[in-house]
C-alpha cells in the first residue's frame, strides 16, 4: 500500500543556480563541448535538485530535461514532428538517443522550420507546442526517463516522477490537419497506462494545469474515466497548479486517485467541497510563482481548517521553476529582502508548516515571517498612493493616419526591425567591466554609442525604412527600465528559465513606482543625430513591465500598471520633445497575462488596455505609436489588440503561417500592421521564397497600406552574419512586393 508524504514541492528548477545547464547546451550547439559533457551537466544538476529538498520526504523528479518539459513529453510519447524524422537516432555520449531530433524540434535545422513556441499558460516561461494529426500514433520510448529515475533511487533519493499529464499534452498542442487534439484523449490515456506500470516508484506526479481552465463537461467525463483507469496502479498524484482546484477536485474525486494537488495561493483558499478526505490533498500553499515571504501563521490556519478533513501535504503551489534559487547570493535592499523568499527559503518554509501541521512549530521562524509581514504593511515604500488621472484617448484614427503619411513620407510596405540587435561579447564585456568598476560611466557610455553607430549604419546599407538604435545598452528590456524607476530592486543572481537556454533575471516590484529622470532620450537623440530616416523611440509597455516582473500582490495589478503607465507617459513626452516621431511601446505580455477562465477575463483586458492607454494617450496625432506582441496566440484577444488603439502592431506570426491573420480579418481590423516574416527563434536564415510567401499570405488578409515587414521580434540573441543574410531577404521581398504591387495598380 502507498504510504502518503507530509510536504513536497510541486517541481524543481532545471537550468543551474549558476545557468550550468545554459552554458553547456550552448556549448553542445556551438561544437566547443562534446555530448558526455552536456548529458553529465545534466545530471549533475539532477542531483543538486533532488538534495536541495532533503528535509522533505517526497522529491519531485523530472529527468534529465534539456529544453523543455512539453517538449520531453512529445519525446517520450514519440510525437516529435514528422519532418524531423528523417534525422536519424545515433549514440551520444549519455544523451537520449532523440536528441538531435529533440534539438531540431526546438531550434529548427537550415531547411526545416521548429515547432510553434509560445507561453506556458499565464507565465513568462515559454513551452515548444506538439504538432499531432487525427492520424497520429503515440510510440513510448521512456528509457532515458527510467534510467535517470534509477540513478537517483540508487542514491537513495525518494523521488517521484513528474509528467505532464494527458489532458494538459493535448489541450496544449496543436494538429496540422484540422483536427481536435482532445480526440486523442481515450488512446492516451491508455499509453499512460502503459508508461505509469513501466515506472518503479512509490508515487508517480501527473500535472495537469489544464484542469484549471475553462474544460467542457464531455472532456471532463473522459478524464474522470481516465484518471480512473490510471488510479489502478496506485501511489498516482495529479496536481493542478495556476488557478483554483475546485474543478480538478469536483472531477477526480473519489475515483481512488493516491494524491491531488490544488493551488491555494492563485485564487486563495477555496472550499474544495467535493473533497471528502479519500485522497491525500496536496496543498499548494507556498506561493511557487512569486518572491514573497508566506504569511505562516495564516497559512497554517489554513491548513488546519483542511486537516480536519482528510489527510493533507503541504507544497507549493506549483514548481519553483518560476522562481530564483535563493537570496543567499544577492546583496539587495535590507528592507525589502525580508520581505523575500526565493526557491530555497521557499523550500524551507514547506517545511516549517509541516512540521508545525505535525505538532512541532518553530516559534522563532514563525515570529520572524510574522515581523516581516507587519514591516511590509506598513512600510512608507508600499504605502497606497492617490493621484487625478489624464485621459487615456486620442483622436481618431483616420484622423491620425492622414497626419501621419504626411509626417513621416514612408514607403509603401516600410521595412523595420523590433528593436534590438546583436548583443555582442563586446557588449557583454562592456556591460560587465561596468559592473565591476574596471571602467567609468563615461567609458561604458562611448562604447554604446560605437554599437549605435554600428547598428544604424549597417541598418542604412540594408536599406530598412525605419531604423532603430539597437538597445546596446539595455541589458533586459524590462530589467533596463526597473533599475531606472523608483519602486523596484534587481538582483545579482536571480535567474530563471524562459526557454531552452535562455534565462531572465526578473526585477523585484516592491513599492510604488515612479520616474526620477529620463530614461531613453540620450540614447534616441544620438541614434537620430546619425541619419535622415526615423529612428523609433523604444519602450516597454506597462502591462509587459508588470508580467516579467515580481509583482507585488498588496495591491490590485491594475493599480501598480497604471503607476508604470504614468512613467511611461512622461517618458514618451520626453521622446516626442526630442524629435520622436515613431514610438514603440512593446507589449508582449498583454496575452500572457490573460486569466484562465473566462469569467476572469473581461475585467483583465479592461485594466491592461486602459494601461497602455494612459502610457500613450498624451501623445499628438502626427507621432505614431507602434507596440509589439509575440509568443502568444492573439486570436481570442483581438478586440483588446484594437483597443490598444496603437497605430501599428508588430506580431510573432513566422512559426504560425500566418495564423493570426485571419482572426484581423474577419476582425475588421484596420489599423497598421507587421506580421512577422521571420522566427527569429530558430538559427536559421529563411529563404527569399519563404519570406516572400509569407508577405503573400498578409497581403491576402490585410490591405497593402496597413501592412509593415519586420521580423518576429528583437535580434539580441541572434549573431551579426545571420542578422545581415535573413535582413537583406527581408528588405528585398518588400521590394519586390512593392513593385508587384506597383505594377498591379
Amino acid at each position: 500500500m502507498t504510504s502518503n508524504f507530509s510536504s513536497t514541492v510541486a517541481g524543481l528548477p532545471r537550468i543551474g543556480a549558476k545557468r550550468e545547464l545554459k552554458f553547456a547546451l550552448e556549448g553542445y550547439w556551438d561544437g566547443s563541448i562534446e555530448g558526455r559533457a552536456l548529458a553529465q551537466t545534466a545530471r549533475q544538476l539532477v542531483n543538486t535538485a533532488s538534495d536541495s529538498v532533503s528535509g522533505l520526504d517526497s522529491v519531485p523528479f523530472a529527468g534529465r530535461s534539456y529544453y523543455d518539459a512539453m517538449l520531453d513529453t512529445a519525446a517520450v510519447l514519440g510525437v516529435l514532428p514528422a519532418r524531423f524524422d528523417e534525422i536519424a537516432d545515433h549514440e551520444n555520449d549519455g544523451l537520449p538517443l532523440w536528441i538531435d531530433r529533440y534539438f531540431a524540434a526546438a531550434r529548427g535545422t537550415e531547411k526545416l522550420p521548429a515547432q510553434a513556441m509560445t507561453k506556458w499558460f499565464d507565465t513568462n516561461y515559454h513551452y515548444l507546442v506538439p504538432e499531432l494529426s487525427a492520424d497520429t500514433r503515440f510510440v513510448l520510448n521512456a528509457s532515458s526517463l527510467l534510467q535517470d529515475l534509477h540513478c537517483q533511487q540508487v542514491r537513495g533519493i525518494n523521488a517521484r516522477p513528474v509528467l505532464v499529464g494527458p489532458l494538459t499534452f493535448l489541450s496544449l498542442a496543436r494538429t496540422v490537419d484540422g483536427s481536435d487534439p482532445l480526440d486523442h484523449l481515450p488512446t492516451l490515456f491508455a499509453v499512460y497506462e502503459r508508461l505509469l506500470k513501466s515506472i518503479d516508484a512509490e508515487w508517480v506526479q501527473l500535472d495537469e494545469p489544464a484542469l484549471v481552465a475553462d474544460v467542457a463537461p464531455e472532456v471532463l467525463a473522459q478524464v474522470r474515466a481516465g484518471y480512473g483507469t490510471l488510479a489502478a496502479r496506485g501511489g498516482v498524484f495529479v496536481n493542478t497548479y495556476f488557478g483554483s482546484g475546485d474543478q480538478a477536485v469536483h472531477t477526480l474525486a473519489g475515483i481512488g486517485l493516491g494524491a491531488i494537488g490544488v493551488d491555494l495561493v492563485t485564487h486563495g483558499v477555496t472550499e474544495l467541497a467535493a473533497w471528502k478526505g479519500e485522497e491525500l490533498l496536496v496543498a499548494g500553499i507556498v506561493d511557487g510563482r512569486n518572491i514573497w515571504r508566506t504569511d505562516l501563521c495564516a497559512a497554517l490556519a489554513s491548513l488546519k481548517r483542511l486537516a480536519a478533513r482528510g489527510p493533507i501535504a503541504v507544497s507549493t503551489s506549483c514548481s519553483l521553476l518560476h522562481v530564483p534559487y535563493s537570496l543567499d547570493a544577492e546583496n539587495i535592499d535590507p528592507e525589502v529582502r525580508e520581505w523575500l523568499a526565493f526557491g530555497s527559503e521557499k523550500i524551507t518554509e514547506v517545511k516549517l508548516l509541516a512540521d508545525a501541521l505535525a505538532g512541532d512549530i518553530d516559534a522563532a521562524a514563525f515570529d520572524a515571517a510574522s515581523i516581516a509581514i507587519a514591516s511590509r504593511r506598513t512600510s512608507p515604500r508600499t504605502k497606497p498612493t492617490t493621484q487625478e488621472l489624464p485621459g487615456r484617448s486620442r483622436g481618431s484614427f483616420d484622423t491620425r493616419v492622414a497626419l501621419q503619411e504626411k509626417a513621416l513620407e514612408l514607403p509603401a510596405l516600410p521595412t523595420t526591425t523590433i528593436g534590438s540587435f546583436p548583443q555582442t561579447p563586446s557588449i557583454r564585456a562592456a556591460r560587465a567591466q561596468l559592473r565591476k568598476g574596471s571602467i567609468t560611466l563615461e567609458q561604458y557610455e562611448a562604447a554604446m554609442r560605437e554599437e549605435i553607430d554600428l547598428v544604424i549604419t549597417k541598418q542604412e546599407e540594408l536599406g530598412l525604412d525605419v531604423l532603430v538604435h539597437g538597445e546596446p545598452e539595455r541589458n533586459d528590456m524590462v530589467q533596463y527600465f526597473s533599475e531606472l524607476l523608483d519602486g523596484f530592486l534587481s538582483t545579482a543572481n536571480g535567474w530563471v528559465q524562459s526557454y531552452g537556454s535562455r534565462c531572465v533575471r526578473p526585477p523585484v516590484l516592491f513599492g510604488n513606482v515612479s520616474r526620477p529622470a529620463p530614461m531613453t532620450v540620450k540614447w534616441f537623440q544620438y541614434a537620430q543625430s546619425l541619419t535622415q530616416k526615423h529612428v523609433k523611440g523604444m519602450l516597454t509597455g506597462p502591462v509587459t513591465i508588470l508580467a516579467w516582473s515580481f509583482v507585488r500582490d498588496d495591491q490590485p495589478l491594475a493599480t501598480t500598471a497604471d503607476q508604470v503607465a504614468l512613467a511611461l507617459r512622461d517618458e514618451i513626452s520626453d521622446l516626442i520633445d526630442a524629435g520622436a516621431q515613431i514610438i514603440q511601446v512593446d507589449e508582449p505580455a498583454i496575452r500572457e497575462l490573460l486569466p484562465l477562465r473566462d469569467v476572469d477575463k473581461h475585467a483583465y483586458l479592461q485594466w491592461s488596455v486602459d494601461a497602455f492607454r494612459l502610457a500613450t494617450a498624451g501623445a499628438p496625432d502626427d507621432v505614431q505609436i507602434h507596440t509589439h506582441m509575440c509568443y502568444s496566440e492573439f486570436n481570442e484577444v483581438i478586440s483588446s489588440v484594437i483597443a490598444l488603439d496603437a497605430d501599428v502592431t508588430t506580431i510573432e506570426a513566422a512559426r504560425s503561417d500566418m495564423n493570426v491573420l485571419s482572426a484581423l480579418k474577419s476582425s475588421g481590423f484596420e489599423l497598421g500592421v507587421g506580421p512577422g516574416v521571420w522566427d527569429i527563434h530558430s538559427p536559421r536564415v529563411p529563404s527569399a521564397q519563404e519570406v516572400s510567401g509569407l508577405l503573400d499570405a498578409a497581403l491576402r488578409s490585410v490591405s497593402p497600406r496597413q501592412l509593415w515587414v519586420n521580423p518576429d521580434c528583437g535580434l539580441k540573441t541572434r549573431g551579426w552574419p545571420e542578422v545581415e543574410a535573413a535582413l537583406k531577404v527581408l528588405v528585398s521581398a518588400a521590394h519586390q512586393a512593392r513593385a508587384h504591387l506597383a505594377a498591379s495598380i
